[in-house]
């Protein structure tokens, strides 16, 4: 009895009472992130989390993310590992990590496909230009056209019969980041979906604040816009070609010093005009925003 025991401890513990291997677990990964990146301007984090140490490479619609070939992970739990991603096209990205292990017995696994929105500037196509715009509803409408909340506050819901004003602010890098006006703005338009003729745009104050305006007339009389849903609009700005420019130039200046005229060089800028003028940016601006927030016509109440 006691010789079939012996044998039956050894072959439990194998050979020289040594314990048969036992299978590590198989690998996991969660991605986490992908949805606070700004198109070339601002990263997001993309974090693996794993469950055991490793690398972990991370790709945007099948593509290898540079920088993020190979991301060791922690050492210890919880075992994560990040990717700083800087995208450079807004709009939705599927996004994965694969996870290899540093146990070679285990085999590499892939997580699920998070889709990352990447953010968009809402000031157009910087070209250098770049342009933001809100809508306002006209003072003077009564009734049922009444405003929802008050003249000259910000929305993007209308009715139809109601005047909506564009208020359009730009600014151009190539002079500096100056404010874009009437003296160094060329063209100035709205481009309204269903609508023939651009609106054109028209500088000026506004209550001690500068910015362009157009309106759109809305209602059933003839050349008034009036279908119903999202009003889709493009707005353009061109600047004047660039014909002149300051340059850094020195002249002699005299002086009196202590009772003697003395002669000396000071800087100060001229204006020469350019052999060959540089020809005027153009900026555009299609409103990229949520379709709860873009804007939009209704049909105005009907009184029971």
């Amino acid at each position: 009895m006691r010789k079939i025991i012996a044998s039956a401890v050894i072959a439990a513990f194998g050979f020289a009472g040594i314990a048969p291997a036992v299978a590590a677990d198989a690998a996991t990964v969660v991605l986490t992130g992908g949805s606070k990146a700004v198109v070339n301007s601002l990263p997001d984090s993309l974090v693996a989390t794993t469950n055991s140490a490793g690398t972990v490479q991370y790709k945007a619609e099948n593509v290898v993310i540079k920088g993020c070939e190979t991301v060791l992970t922690t050492t210890v739990a919880p075992f994560k590992a990040t990717c700083a991603w800087l995208p450079t096209v807004a709009g939705k990205v599927n996004l994965t990590a694969t996870f290899t292990p540093t146990d070679t017995t285990v085999a590499a696994v892939t997580s699920a496909v998070v889709v990352g929105i990447v953010g968009a500037p809402s000031q157009g196509v910087v070209s250098p230009i770049s342009i933001y715009a809100d809508t306002v509803l006209a003072s003077g409408s009564t009734g049922v056209l009444a405003p929802r909340f008050s003249a000259c506050a910000v929305q993007s819901e209308y009715l139809l019969g109601q005047k909506i004003v564009f208020r359009v602010y730009a600014n151009n890098a190539d002079l500096g980041g100056a404010v874009m006006d009437n003296t160094n703005t060329a063209k100035a338009y709205i481009e309204i979906a269903g609508v023939k003729d651009p609106i054109q745009l028209a500088y000026g104050n506004h209550t001690g604040i500068s910015f362009w305006t157009g309106v759109l007339t809305t209602g059933t009389a003839a050349g008034q816009y009036s279908t119903l849903g999202v009003i889709n609009y493009k707005v353009t700005m061109v600047s004047k070609d660039i014909t002149t420019a300051k340059v850094l130039a020195t002249k002699r200046v005299a002086t009196t010093v202590d009772g003697k005229l003395v002669w000396k060089w000071e800087s100060y800028y001229k204006t020469k005009k350019l052999t060959w003028p540089i020809v005027g940016a153009t900026g555009t601006l299609v409103p990229n925003w949520t379709a709860t927030s873009l804007l939009t016509l209704y049909a105005p109440p009907v009184a029971k």
